[in-house]
């Protein structure tokens, strides 16, 4: 990014104030952030432009836009910025009862729901001072192979979006550690009281409406593949875009929905929704953490990860 003799005169505060602005989008709030004054921030964005030879940053109304030279550049400063951190993290041995790291973990909302409460159980006990971050994750819509379908999701772990990744998803190659937390399948989920849970059949499974968990609105999803290899079709009449809202959809509608099981035993019944075998089978898969094997020389990741462990055992016993 910068050549011999740019380094010599920059420093890594630049790319600290460029991370900032990148993800806020005004100076202002960006001096705010950074415990600095506007004119500081201001000063700090010239030196910066001089040394990429680039604006970097327009102004506006309602505060900055980056130009496409400083989005090329935003991946690679923030990989940079978290390889420092981690350098700076490990040079005195992690402690998670005086740590205050924040961790970020991405998967699917019905996986995060399930995996929170004991996790959080755990760092209320052993790590108070630690903060964790949930970022949603859900497969590329539409994508026969789960490989291709969980691809993006990979490609922002390896590129430090997140610190590990739980999701339904192992053919993984060997520079992931892949640990299974617990193992998951589908029920059919509607409102209590739905005519489908007292004739539950393959005909009436496809002569209902559906509702479809899709980040993009995508109503083509696995079920759909697995009911056209039988010759069969459904009608999808909604999408929304998590599980936990979509709950609170099927207890006002007559729609149904395929739901993971161990999600809807713990959350369904605050919304009177009720679930029940599917009457075709949709499999079952393993719910796994997923982290690059160099990021494991971080003590404070691994720990992490044992916690996850734990929170997956705790799953495997609660109801389902």
């Amino acid at each position: 990014m910068l050549n011999k003799i740019d380094l010599a005169r920059a420093d890594l505060n630049l790319l600290v104030l460029f991370q900032a602005i990148m993800e806020e989008r005004h100076v202002g709030r960006s001096a705010e952030r950074l415990n600095l004054s506007a004119s500081a921030v201001s000063h700090g964005l010239g030196r910066l432009r001089k040394v990429l030879g680039d604006p970097l940053f327009l102004k506006t109304p309602r505060g900055v836009v980056p130009t496409d030279r400083a989005t090329e550049l935003a991946e690679p400063v923030a990989e940079i910025l978290a390889r420092v951190r981690r350098v700076i993290a490990s040079a005195e041995p992690f402690d998670p009862a005086r740590s205050t790291r924040r961790f970020t973990i991405g998967a699917p909302d019905a996986v995060s729901s399930v995996l929170l409460p004991p996790l959080l159980d755990q760092i209320r006990l052993l790590a108070p001072g630690i903060d964790i971050g949930i970022r949603q994750l859900l497969p590329r819509q539409g994508e026969p192979s789960p490989t291709t379908a969980w691809s993006d999701c990979v490609a922002e772990l390896e590129a430090r979006a997140m610190d590990v990744a739980v999701i339904p998803f192992d053919g993984l190659p060997a520079r992931f550690t892949v640990d299974k937390l617990y193992e998951e399948d589908f029920v059919v989920a509607m409102r209590a009281g739905h005519r489908f849970a007292g004739h539950p059949c393959l005909d009436a499974y496809c002569s209902v409406q559906h509702m479809v968990v899709s980040s993009n609105g995508d109503p083509n999803g696995f079920v759909d593949r697995v009911l056209a290899e039988r010759g069969l079709s459904r009608r999808v009449a909604l999408t929304v875009p998590n599980f936990m809202f979509g709950l609170a959809v099927l207890a006002q509608t007559d729609l149904i929905s395929a739901y993971p099981r161990r999600f809807l035993a713990m959350y369904g019944g605050r919304f009177g929704v009720v679930g029940v075998d599917t009457p075709i089978r949709l499999g079952h898969f393993n719910i796994n953490s997923i982290v690059p094997k160099v990021a494991l020389m971080d003590a404070g990741l691994a720990w992490l990860v044992g916690l996850l462990k734990q929170s997956g055992n705790a799953a495997r016993t609660g109801p389902a």
